[in-house]
């Protein structure tokens, strides 16, 4: 059975469910500054072992953006990653000021956006929004 834990993902755990899919090597020192100024994360576990997460990085009122949604590969296509992306956008939903709009973005892997777009989220470019665009600085 999975249980869903908020706030309490710490930083070894943080960085090996990354490890887990292969994404970037951070430095513990990054590991912990990202989830000291996270506003919200969340760890899925099997029993005691963590399987999955995410996290919500921004202000808060205007724009939040879904970040480092990891599902651990031998459980991915199991429904994890749909129950961690619900429950960060409740969050979202329920931290929002009323009667206000906030923007829920994310940058997801190549090949994901069928898995986003189940939840209603837009691929960009689009007639309206200009493509999303990032840059690195070392």
């Amino acid at each position: 059975m999975v249980t869903l834990k908020e706030n309490i993902l710490d930083v070894e755990t943080y960085l090996a469910l990354r490890k887990s899919v292969g994404w970037k090597k951070l430095t513990l020192e990054q590991g912990k500054i990202a989830l000291k100024n996270s506003i919200f994360t969340l760890c899925a576990y099997d029993g005691e072992k963590p399987i999955g997460m995410g996290r919500i990085v921004g202000d808060g009122v205007v724009i939040d953006y879904i970040q480092d949604l990891v599902v651990e590969p031998s459980v991915q296509k199991s429904g994890i990653g749909r129950i961690i992306i619900e429950r960060l956008i409740e969050y979202v939903k329920e931290s929002k000021i009323d009667d206000t709009e906030i923007m829920l973005c994310l940058m997801c892997a190549k090949g994901r956006e069928d898995f986003y777009s189940k939840f209603n989220f837009v691929a960009r470019p689009t007639n309206i929004l200009g493509p999303g665009m990032i840059q690195y600085i070392r």
